[in-house]
């Protein structure tokens, strides 16, 4: 009895560590995770788009793109909601972006009808003379 118990335990024991060890999560299998908790009816999809202009833009070129891009709203239809602003951050860490503009799209199919849109592209072939540097950031807005 006693040698079929160490036959028993010997084997629990070797299978337990024959146990493979689970593959720990990458940080693309947490963004995939939290993608797929995050994109639901009631959360919106934010477009945040940031720039930085060449030093020689004059004024009235930097307003022409603010413009441009405020129209966008009017020419397309999928854009929810539109907001923009300059920076006025005291901490002086801008690294040279000036402006900031935020999209919100109902949803992916929103914002790849927005992407090609000819509205849009327009809208880059007037902000191209004068940007040094474009920051886009793309998220499903929380509010945990």
């Amino acid at each position: 009895m006693k040698r079929i118990l160490l036959l028993l335990l010997l084997t629990a024991v070797t299978l337990i560590a024959c146990q493979e060890e689970p593959t720990p999560q990458t940080m693309d299998d947490l963004q995939t995770e939290e993608l797929a908790t995050v994109t639901t009816p009631d959360s919106v999809l934010r477009h945040a788009v940031f720039f930085a202009f060449q030093d020689d833009a004059t004024d009235e070129q930097i307003t022409e793109v603010q413009q441009a891009f405020s129209n966008l709203p009017n020419e397309i239809e999928e854009i929810r909601d539109y907001e923009w602003g300059t920076n006025n951050s005291p901490e002086g860490l801008n690294k040279g972006f000036t402006h900031a503009f935020f999209v919100t799209f109902e949803s992916e199919e929103d914002r790849a009808t927005y992407l090609p849109h000819p509205a849009h592209q327009a809208f880059v072939e007037v902000l191209q003379p004068i940007v040094k540097d474009v920051f886009v950031v793309d998220y499903w807005a929380r509010e945990d």
